[in-house]
């Protein structure tokens, strides 16, 4: 199953809900609304800088990954961006691929 990389940044309403519903509670939903797409809840850090909360999520495909994260953002109340992860056997089968590339600039 696809595994994906969320970051998340909660706008000062979102912390509010977050005092309230504490990390475990939040950890809690965010396990219950992956579920319910199929997947899974593999890991859930809380974060100091430009991101509040990392997660990683097990999740049947692309759609449920951006139906998790679209519905988290149209709450209002946080910030998503998603990065799709590879397991190091997917990229070493992507080094393995020939890939006809001109790069910008550049003849063959």
């Amino acid at each position: 199953m696809p595994k994906y990389l969320v970051q998340a940044s909660y706008t000062a309403e979102g912390l509010k809900g977050l005092h309230k519903d504490k990390a475990s509670g939040r950890r809690e939903a965010v396990s219950h609304s992956v579920a319910a797409l199929g997947g899974k809840l593999e890991a859930m850090y809380f974060a100091f800088g430009q991101d509040d909360v990392c997660v990683i999520v097990d999740l049947p495909d692309h759609a449920s990954a951006a139906a998790f994260c679209m519905a988290a953002s149209a709450s209002g109340l946080v910030r998503t961006h998603t990065t799709p992860l590879m397991t190091v056997d997917e990229a070493d089968e992507a080094l393995k691929k020939n890939v006809d590339y001109r790069a910008p600039g550049h003849r063959r």
